[in-house]
């Protein structure tokens, strides 16, 4: 007999804000309603909106990134009872596919601004920038980011169970922590708490969802005991994912999806941003957080990966000396931000601008490695470029020639240049 068509347990309208659609929340907390129950075995599909809730829109200006309301997000579908999930139970989840939807078949990637959540490069880049991108099956290009093509890893960059009350408490509780010992050494915040303005609690009303608003925690960032917003590349199609369950029904939430991101989503809006949909199915390990020690989640990858041989990777290294030549002791994100610059010093010899390339690397499949964390002082780390995404050779042994590159969208005010002047190595000029 032919099977039944596969069942949809969430759509997405992409006409309506975020908050006006039930099947969707933006806050983790053991009280949101479940919005559809999935048995275990069954295979279902999940609409999601983009991580903005429709906040972005399809031009050539950055005007609408600058003005998102980041009280807002994540807009995640669910959370979703999987029928016999116990807390003490493992949730099995298995990636089947994850699409774009055809009626929006474009995404975004963004740079946000450094009074707005800012990003990784925030020092060098504080304004906000913009690139969008078009599918072309299993590829995408952009009008923005000029002479570039590459494979999409579709994967959604938040999946999670609801945390117990005693879990929420612990979280609330470190973050508040950690914001009150180091907040005032630091510009941007350094943990976002809870916020009741514009908490979305789906289809909760009246008391139950003031509680929320009040008590649930923010979906950045991600958190060991559940998952949450990892953003992991390779978590993608054919992969399966083990999560602890603390609450009855698991309560699990899925969204964020991603075309393609590069290892560190550095510019924060900083894969290829999409609506989409997702196909899974689940399974329960009966008792398994004991039986397998789990306390955090844990996944295997996938058979469908990018392509790009090992041999056709530029690769940068950096290192826990700063921009400024200040030495960090085995700083693995000083580290990282250096190998960033190197890529952006490189790059800019073809004619990209540095917002360009700063697009580039949160967007593309790079592949992010921290090399070595024993041997002190310095932290390495290294990025690989794939160079097959360029439509010329940017071999080192090829010379460079620069082209008109355009730019990306960039907000209507805009006023800082688009390059940022590093302090030179040391260098043998002779």
């Amino acid at each position: 007999m032919p099977k039944e068509p596969i069942r949809y347990v969430t759509k997405v309208d992409l006409t309506k804000p975020g908050d006006q659609q039930p099947q969707t929340h933006n806050r983790w907390h053991p009280d949101v309603p479940f919005s559809e129950t999935i048995k275990p075995g069954e295979t279902v599909k999940i609409e999601c909106l983009d991580w903005t809730g429709n906040q972005i829109g399809n031009n050539d200006t950055a005007d609408d990134l600058r003005a998102v309301d980041l009280t807002r997000i994540h807009y995640l579908s669910g959370p979703f009872n999987i029928e016999g999930a116990e807390p003490g139970d493992c949730l099995v989840v298995e990636i089947k596919d994850v699409q774009p939807l055809d009626r929006q078949p474009w995404g975004y990637c963004g740079i946000f601004h450094k009074k707005n959540g800012g990003g990784f490069l925030d020092k060098f880049y504080p304004e906000c920038a913009k690139a969008i991108f078009d599918f072309e099956g299993i590829h995408c290009t952009s009008r923005h980011i000029p002479h570039v093509k590459f494979t999409g890893l579709i994967h959604p960059g938040i999946m999670g169970t609801a945390p117990s009350h005693e879990v929420l408490k612990e979280w609330n509780s470190r973050e508040s922590g950690l914001k009150n010992d180091i907040q005032h050494s630091h510009e941007t915040s350094v943990a976002n708490l809870p916020e009741e303005i514009n908490a979305h609690a789906g289809s909760a009303d009246g008391e139950l969802k003031e509680k929320i608003a009040k008590e649930g925690a923010r979906t950045i960032p991600g958190r060991p005991e559940q998952g949450g917003n990892c953003d992991i590349k390779n978590l993608s199609r054919g992969s399966k994912a083990y999560f602890p369950v603390y609450v009855k029904g698991a309560k699990f939430s899925v969204g964020d999806l991603h075309f393609s991101q590069g290892d560190g989503e550095i510019s924060f809006c900083g894969a290829v941003e999409m609506p989409g949909v997702i196909t899974i199915q689940t399974s329960i390990i009966k008792g398994g957080m004991k039986k397998l020690q789990l306390k955090s989640p844990m996944y295997i990858p996938g058979d469908v990966e990018n392509h790009y041989g090992p041999s056709r990777y530029l690769t940068f290294e950096g290192f826990s000396v700063d921009e400024e030549g200040e030495q960090k002791f085995l700083c693995a994100t000083t580290a990282y931000r250096q190998a960033c610059i190197r890529v952006i010093e490189y790059l800019r010899r073809y004619g990209y601008n540095d917002y360009q390339i700063y697009l580039l690397l949160s967007s593309a499949p790079i592949e992010g490695h921290v090399a070595g964390i024993v041997d002190v002082p310095n932290a390495c780390t290294s990025i690989g470029l794939p160079m097959d995404i360029f439509d010329f050779d940017i071999r080192p042994e090829v010379e460079a020639v620069k082209q008109d590159m355009g730019n990306c969208a960039l907000v209507s005010n805009w006023k800082h240049p688009v390059t940022y002047e590093f302090k030179p190595m040391f260098m043998n000029t002779d």
